[in-house]
């Protein structure tokens, strides 16, 4: 893909380059996915209320002692107080989790954080499935357009020379300093890949190991993950790491500019520091 210089502001001497960064695909993908993944996360909340109790193995109820993660109510002098218990901590949520709004509902998660906002668990379990099948489907067509166009190999496998680059990678992001060039830097790299080859299949197996009729078909999946109880676990697990990877990803096009950000991820052209060798987009 060819570059072009464009001077960036009127009053700006010095020439500015944009290249082609984000193919159309890339940014199709990213978006859809992103929708994706805002109505699977407060639709999951919305079936995790339904039994905020995680455990570990194949067996979950009161006569096992395998629970990992309870979020509930219980009665306090006069009033009633969310309770979190986490790997044999106990914590007071309330106002959060446990008991929330203005009217101190006894729900695990608020109703602002999920969808839909009242407890209806048939609801939430066709969005649920529904987007589930949407994040399938994008992945599937972001991974045959990444092998055609090169993205993958190109932009997302590290080489030796992004290891050997980390450290400094990792200085100057703990410094707010940041490169604009064409490649994604060593951390961009990890962090992509470990999303898109790492936790979104995994977040897809372990919500395929839930899954009874999954299960019929693949009876050795839950057995993989450690039993049906611990692939839940997992997938809980797995969204939090998604959430913080959502916070922390805001956070750096905060950071590195986010004008240039969002126009790369928007139009796919994205302003580099100064020119270079181009490659495919």
């Amino acid at each position: 893909m060819v570059a072009r210089d464009v001077i960036d502001g009127a009053a700006a001497s010095a020439p500015r380059t944009l290249v082609y960064r984000q193919s159309a695909w890339t940014r199709a993908t990213h978006w859809i996915w992103a929708a994706s993944l805002f109505f699977l996360l407060l639709s999951g909340l919305q079936i995790f209320n339904a039994h905020p109790t995680l455990y570990i193995g194949d067996q979950s109820g009161f006569e096992f002692d395998n629970s990992v993660l309870s979020i509930g109510a219980q009665k306090a002098d006069t009033s009633v107080v969310g309770v979190t218990k986490a790997l044999g901590l106990t914590f007071d949520t309330t106002g959060l989790l446990g008991v929330s709004g203005e009217r101190a509902e006894h729900r695990a998660f608020p109703a602002w954080a999920t969808i839909p906002s009242y407890r209806d668990l048939g609801t939430g379990r066709v969005v649920h499935f529904f987007f589930a099948w949407v994040l399938v489907a994008t992945l599937g067509v972001w991974l045959v357009a990444g092998i055609l166009n090169g993205h993958l190999r190109r932009d997302l496998v590290p080489r030796l020379s992004d290891m050997r680059a980390l450290p400094r990678d990792l200085a100057d992001h703990l410094k707010l300093k940041f490169h604009h060039t064409r490649e994604y830097n060593t951390l961009q790299k990890l962090a992509y890949a470990g999303i898109l080859f790492v936790l979104l299949p995994l977040m897809i197996a372990t919500g395929l190991a839930m899954s009874p009729g999954a299960n019929a078909l693949m009876p050795w999946l839950p057995e993989l993950l450690g039993g049906r109880q611990t692939a839940r676990t997992i997938h809980f697990v797995a969204m939090l790491l998604l959430v913080g990877f959502f916070v922390i990803h805001m956070l750096m096009i905060v950071a590195a500019g986010p004008i240039n950000e969002m126009r790369s991820i928007v139009t796919g052209w994205y302003r580099i520091d100064r020119r270079e060798p181009m490659t495919g987009g």
